[in-house]
């Protein structure tokens, strides 16, 4: 069988899901990021959050708070990129044994599906965790590097490289809680497609489930308010 014989046993409407789940998942991700001041989203909020946090960082003696902050928030990126390596282990020993899955799989739909099929889906599914992997990783360097560039912060507040340096950290805690974010919504939508594994109509089903739930966290939600000072 060609390639192109193999491509043939997905429908249009499985291509169409398909699509429509990258769209989503990297419009949200976009619209996130790039927030307007109207109506800026949780993860920018923060951001002011942690900007402030390394203004007030600088009058701050000791600064041993600020350093187990840093610290809890590398343990958790170190957890999730832990958790994606053994999800991603799993799913590939899904796909050594293929012939297995497939067997269940298409008793479970009523349908003879050849294995292949199945195995894209799920490679499909090994993309999402890996990139979710990476951007562990990388969120989980920043924050390192986050905690050298604290310390570089003069004791003395009269130092004029006090607020430049603690800025210089604010900016590099920033970036890595937006690597971060994108980590976790590589996992949301990685979870998503795993719906694909029952056909192209659940996985839409699922991707708009998804984009609902991480709209209403990031702009509709009760914590987002609290963030604002607006709840009433």
């Amino acid at each position: 069988m060609t390639w192109i014989d193999r491509i043939a046993l997905f429908s249009t409407l499985d291509g169409a899901a398909l699509a429509l789940l990258v769209i989503v998942w990297l419009g949200i991700g976009w619209r996130i990021e790039l927030s307007t001041a109207n109506h800026l989203s949780t993860s920018q909020i923060m951001a002011g959050y942690r900007r402030e946090w390394m203004r007030q960082m600088i009058t701050r003696q000791p600064r041993i708070f600020d350093a187990q902050v840093v610290a809890s928030l590398r343990q958790g990126t170190a957890f999730f990129a832990s958790t994606s390596v053994i999800a991603i282990g799993g799913t590939l020993a899904v796909i050594g044994n293929a012939d297995r899955v497939t067997a269940v799989a298409n008793d479970l739909t009523l349908m003879d599906t050849p294995a292949f099929v199945w195995e894209i889906k799920l490679v499909v599914l090994v993309l999402f965790l890996t990139n979710a992997f990476l951007k562990f990783v990388w969120a989980n360097r920043l924050f390192g590097y986050a905690a050298v560039v604290m310390a570089a912060v003069p004791n003395d507040v009269s130092d004029s490289l006090c607020e430049p340096r603690a800025m210089q950290a604010a900016e590099v805690n920033v970036a890595a809680a937006r690597s971060f974010n994108r980590g976790l919504r590589s996992v949301y939508f990685g979870l998503t497609c795993a719906a694909w594994l029952a056909g192209p109509v659940p996985l839409v089903i699922a991707t708009l489930f998804t984009l609902g739930v991480i709209w209403r966290r990031e702009f509709a939600s009760k914590s987002r308010d609290i963030l604002l000072g607006t709840q009433t």
